[in-house]
């Protein structure tokens, strides 16, 4: 009978864990990552190894932050000269707009008149652009997109600055 063993005198080997993440780490690692404003943290013990990510979203910030200088620039510095000159100043814009064609901004992002800063402009209010021609450069995302003249003429007026923020279909250039 020493061949036969009770169950009960063998000793137990441990039993694995149904689950082996430690889902209590893995909660405090994430707070962790929260409140230290970490993106990424990693933990090992033993064979366990445990990485914790989070993704941090830039560009909606960005994106809020663009159109406010650009908004409230204007206003002020165009609110000034019409008090002078209000009459004067509206009647010549509307017939502009009436007899050019406006070429609007196809995309949100940030306005370049130049390919680079102390170059000469890709086009200047008087000059004869064709049709394709790049009137400007709207950088989005680290991205420079070209802006092509839609047809043939002359640009009578530029609407926006060097530099400046712009939103989808503002206004940038008026051709004649």
């Amino acid at each position: 009978m020493s061949a036969q063993k009770d169950p009960a005198d063998v000793p137990e080997k441990p039993k694995a864990p149904a689950d082996p993440i430690d889902t209590r780490l893995v909660r405090r690692l994430a707070d962790i990552l929260k409140d230290t404003g970490l993106t990424q943290i990693e933990v090992e013990r033993g064979d366990l190894k445990i990485r914790v990510a989070r993704e941090v979203t830039v560009a909606a910030a960005q994106t809020v932050y663009a159109p406010a200088p650009q908004m409230a620039a204007p206003a002020p510095a165009a609110a000034p000269a019409p008090v002078a000159a209000a009459p004067v100043a509206e009647a010549p814009a509307a017939p502009v707009a009436r007899t050019g064609d406006l070429v609007k901004s196809p995309m949100v992002g940030t306005v370049y008149l130049q390919p680079q800063p102390g170059a000469e402009p890709f086009a200047k209010v008087g000059d004869t652009v064709a049709q394709g021609q790049t009137l400007m450069i709207i950088e989005a995302m680290k991205t420079m997109n070209p802006v092509p003249a839609p047809r043939a003429g002359k640009v009578v007026e530029l609407l926006v600055g060097d530099s400046q923020p712009v939103e989808f279909g503002e206004p940038l250039i008026v051709l004649e």
